[in-house]
C-alpha cells in the first residue's frame, strides 16, 4: 500500500505544470497557446525567454528529481537492492506520466525531458553527467534543444548498456525505451530540423553575431 500511494504522490508531483503557472502568473497568458504549444521548458524558452525557460527547466528536473528520492520514505527496502532501483524507476516514471499528462493542467502538459532528466541524477549520476555533456555539446553546435535532447537520449542507453555496464535488466529496458520515447514524442521537431524550420533557442547571441561578421568581412 505505502509503494501506490507513493507512486500517486510522484505522479502528483510530476503534474506540478510549472510552464503555465508561470505564464499565467507572471504574463496573463497560457504557455500552451503559443510556440510549440508544449507546456515544457523548450516552448519557455521560445516564448518567455531563457530566464524563464531556465527558472521552468530546473524545477521540471527537479520533479524527477525528488520523485526518485521518495523511495527513501520506504520501509523494509535496502537501498543497494535491485528491488530498491526498480521501485525507484517506478516513482520517477510516475513523475514522468504527470508531466506529460499534467492532473493540475487538464492533462496537457510537456514532453518529459527534464524531468526524465532528473530521474536520472536521482538514479545515476555519472550517467546524468555524461548525457549532460552530449546535451551541452549538441546545443553549443547547434542550438537546438530538441536535437539535443534527442541525441543525448540516444546516448543514455549507450552509457548504461556499453559504458557503465549496469546490471539491471529493467533498468537496461528502461533506458532504451527513454530513447524510443524521445524520438517518437519529437517527430514533429525531426521534421522540422530537416525542413530547415526548427526554431534556435536565444542563447549565445554573442557567439553567432561574431560568427555572422566574420562571413560579412569575408
Amino acid at each position: 500500500m505505502q509503494e501506490i500511494l507513493l507512486i500517486l504522490c510522484a505522479y502528483c508531483l510530476g503534474s506540478i505544470p510549472t510552464s503555465v503557472w508561470v505564464s499565467r502568473g507572471f504574463f496573463g497568458i497560457d504557455i500552451r497557446d503559443y510556440g510549440s504549444g508544449n507546456a515544457g521548458a523548450t516552448n519557455t524558452f521560445r516564448v518567455l525567454g531563457p530566464r524563464w525557460g531556465s527558472f521552468v527547466m530546473i524545477c521540471d528536473v527537479l520533479k524527477g528529481f525528488f520523485a526518485v528520492k521518495l523511495a527513501l520514505l520506504l520501509s523494509g527496502y535496502d537501498p543497494e537492492a535491485i528491488s530498491f532501483l526498480n521501485m525507484q524507476l517506478a516513482l520517477g516514471i510516475a513523475a514522468v506520466i504527470g508531466h506529460i499528462f499534467p492532473v493540475w493542467a487538464d492533462f496537457k502538459g510537456g514532453k518529459g525531458v527534464a524531468t526524465l532528466f532528473g530521474l536520472v541524477i536521482g538514479i545515476s549520476p555519472w550517467t546524468a553527467l555524461a548525457c549532460s555533456g552530449v546535451f551541452l555539446v549538441v546545443l553549443y553546435l547547434t542550438r537546438f534543444v530538441s536535437l539535443s535532447s534527442i541525441l543525448a537520449s540516444v546516448a543514455f542507453p549507450v552509457f548504461i548498456l556499453v559504458i557503465f555496464n549496469v546490471d539491471n535488466h529493467v533498468y537496461r529496458v528502461f533506458a532504451v525505451a527513454v530513447a524510443l520515447l524521445v524520438i517518437l514524442t519529437h517527430q514533429k521537431n525531426i521534421g522540422r530540423i530537416i525542413r530547415g524550420g526548427e526554431n534556435k533557442v536565444p542563447i549565445f547571441k554573442n557567439r553567432d553575431k561574431r560568427r555572422q561578421k566574420h562571413q560579412d568581412d569575408d
